[in-house]
């Protein structure tokens, strides 16, 4: 099989994904990794501040 099996499914995968990108809406990667970062960010500040807030109540 060797390389042409390799060139063979990269290219016709390559031109599958193509024609889904085009006929279909396919969301923003990246845009949709960043917002889910963002609410990781924003989970993990709140309750880490939660955290330390209860640590000093007890002392």
């Amino acid at each position: 099989m060797g390389i042409m099996g390799s060139c063979f499914s990269f290219i016709l995968g390559s031109v599958f994904g193509i024609y889904v990108a085009q006929n279909y809406n396919i969301p923003n990667i990246q845009k949709l990794s960043t917002k889910g970062l963002l609410i990781a960010k924003h989970i993990e500040e709140t309750y880490w501040k939660l955290k330390k807030r209860d640590d000093e109540n007890q002392n």
